[in-house]
């Protein structure tokens, strides 16, 4: 094997081929963006984006439409779901370290695979969840309340998957639970709407989620760790098709109660785009494909994007 073709020393199995933090961050950098997931977007994007939902929803119902200052939420938002997510996996790591040497995909990770020390990593646990705290800060109250209390679903999703065969419903509530701290960033409080938004997140999170998990699924049974694509097995379509459902229903219902006229039309396309991309994963689903489980996994940034894109122009109207 050429040395062009050698795979970067310390990458993770799963990491995006080519991800900057292999290729260009300096090597002292490297095992703490490895830990942070900075080699593999996508979860920043899931984290983000129901945020920018939220975000949108709200200024798209305000009377007064958006200021100078819900350009300053979003990029907040942005660099928020980049240090929150990474602080989560760094705790998510620590936690699952013991864990994460037994399954084959992630027993390349800094941690079980010697990169880093469990005292570093924890160093660099607090001073992301520091600059976070700095970012939230700049928010409402309302908001900075939710931000604080969001610590409770993050700190106990590492470990649901020992108690409970749906630990994706705790990373749901973890995850989406931008939608209502953004929202709340601009109204100041929470509705209704904020409220079904964030239960379409929680359902698309299962969606998502539990594709991502049948690419573990061997190795999990293996070592008595649960999922839902453990629980739901064969029948995981089915089970899919209600979460596409759930989730498309109360996005729907969120614009519904919230817009009318041409946002409220805007909105409600952005929906069925969102539905239309999760049922094109579900006709290329097979469940025993590693590498076309993770492809669909992925493929949610875009299902995400495709709903804050048209909340986004409803916003700007």
């Amino acid at each position: 094997m050429s040395a062009d073709n050698q795979m970067p020393e310390g990458r993770v199995q799963d990491a995006d081929d080519g991800n900057w933090v292999d290729t260009r961050a300096p090597s002292m950098m490297r095992p703490y963006l490895r830990l942070s997931r900075a080699d593999r977007p996508i979860g920043t994007w899931l984290l983000l984006l129901p945020c920018w939902w939220g975000l949108a929803l709200a200024v798209a119902a305000d009377p007064a439409g958006g200021t100078v200052y819900d350009l300053w939420i979003a990029v907040a938002c942005a660099m928020g779901a980049f240090l929150m997510r990474g602080a989560g996996c760094t705790w998510n790591d620590i936690t699952d370290r013991e864990i994460d040497a037994s399954v084959a995909r992630t027993r390349s990770r800094p941690l079980p695979s010697g990169q880093i020390s469990v005292k570093a990593a924890m160093i660099w646990l607090v001073a992301q969840a520091l600059i976070s705290f700095a970012i939230l800060l700049s928010f409402k109250s309302a908001a900075i309340w939710l931000g604080v209390l969001a610590l409770l679903p993050v700190a106990v999703y590492p470990f649901a998957k020992r108690f409970t065969w749906w630990p994706q419903v705790f990373l749901g509530i973890a995850f989406n639970w931008g939608a209502l701290l953004a929202w709340a960033a601009h109204q100041g409080n929470l509705t209704l709407a904020p409220i079904l938004l964030y239960l379409a997140g929680i359902a698309w999170t299962l969606f998502y989620d539990t594709i991502y998990a049948h690419q573990d699924r061997e190795d999990d049974a293996l070592i008595g760790v649960k999922s839902t694509a453990r629980l739901f097995g064969e029948k995981s379509a089915l089970w899919l098709w209600g979460f596409l459902i759930l989730s498309t229903v109360c996005a729907a219902a969120a614009i519904g109660i919230t817009l009318t006229g041409l946002p409220l039309i805007l909105g409600l396309c952005g929906v069925m785009g969102f539905a239309a991309h999760m049922i094109w994963q579900m006709q290329r689903l097979d469940i025993h494909d590693v590498e076309r489980c993770l492809l669909l996994f992925r493929s949610n940034r875009d299902a995400g994007l495709i709903f804050a894109l048209f909340l986004a122009i409803a916003a700007w109207l």
